[in-house]
């Protein structure tokens, strides 16, 4: 039996403190290797994203650190994966601001883009207010930035945010047909048929053969009571892609039943 005031002298006694654990070195990587392992992931990402999966996190364990989170987020939204993408993307992007990196801005887009695609339009624009904040953007960035957070805005039913996004881009980047035809589209809906004619003859410009172009412009005539402008731009975007979207919407429309996907 351990005499008591043994016991007591234990108790009290402090506990010795164990060694201060040393934080292990990140794992390093050549330039030459990090660019090899990055071409390699870039290629299996758009042939086998499957295999592209396990070699993004391998090489992120040989510290691949954004461009191997990056090929990650391709390779999930290739699979479909998008909010496995969208926390890639989003991860990368965290990286790619702590180093002071040029790819930060492409990547809160990827993330933005990546929440769409999973239907999380609030998510998704958090992502592009993160990218508009990034210092030193040019016009084009910015236009293009305003768009993506315009069909976010969309998505989340906030139509006066959208109206100022599109505003914004239209004037940044003015000879990109998507911004005009979103703006088309929703002035049409807020029954603005100046802006909305307007609006498409600046898309009509730029993309004369874009079957999504044909169909909205098709959706203005027909709105302002021009059934056989209406009937001709329908023609023209079922003829030009009858397999897609727009296509297939417009063949409805000239059928007389309505069916209208989102630019």
């Amino acid at each position: 039996m351990v005499p008591l005031f043994v016991a007591l002298a234990a108790a009290a006694a402090p506990s010795p403190v164990p060694p201060k654990q040393a934080v292990p070195p990140r794992p390093t990587i050549s330039q030459e290797d990090h660019k090899a392992r990055g071409a390699k992931c870039g290629a299996l990402a758009g042939t086998a994203p499957e295999k592209a999966i396990d070699e993004a996190r391998a090489w992120q364990a040989a510290g691949g650190g954004m461009a191997a989170r990056q090929c990650l987020g391709i390779a999930q939204s290739n699979l479909g994966q998008w909010r496995e993408a969208t926390d890639s993307f989003e991860a990368a992007a965290k990286d790619a601001l702590l180093d002071d990196n040029q790819m930060t801005v492409v990547l809160w887009m990827q993330a933005g883009n990546a929440a769409l695609a999973a239907d999380e339009p609030v998510r998704a624009k958090g992502s592009f207010d993160r990218a508009l904040l990034i210092p030193g953007l040019s016009d084009e960035m910015k236009g293009e930035v305003h768009l993506d957070r315009a069909r976010a805005n969309v998505a989340a039913n906030d139509i006066a945010g959208a109206r100022v996004d599109l505003e914004q881009a239209t004037k940044l980047v003015p000879r990109d047909p998507l911004g005009w035809l979103l703006r088309a589209n929703l002035a049409r809906k807020a029954k603005d048929m100046p802006l909305a004619f307007s609006a498409i003859r600046e898309a009509t410009k730029l993309a004369p053969n874009d079957p999504s172009v044909a169909y909205e412009a098709g959706n203005i005539a027909a709105a302002a009571g021009n059934m056989d402008d209406a009937r001709a731009a329908w023609t023209r975007a079922a003829t030009a892609a009858p397999e897609s979207n727009a296509g297939k919407a417009a063949a409805l429309a000239l059928r007389g039943e309505d069916s209208e996907p989102q630019p």
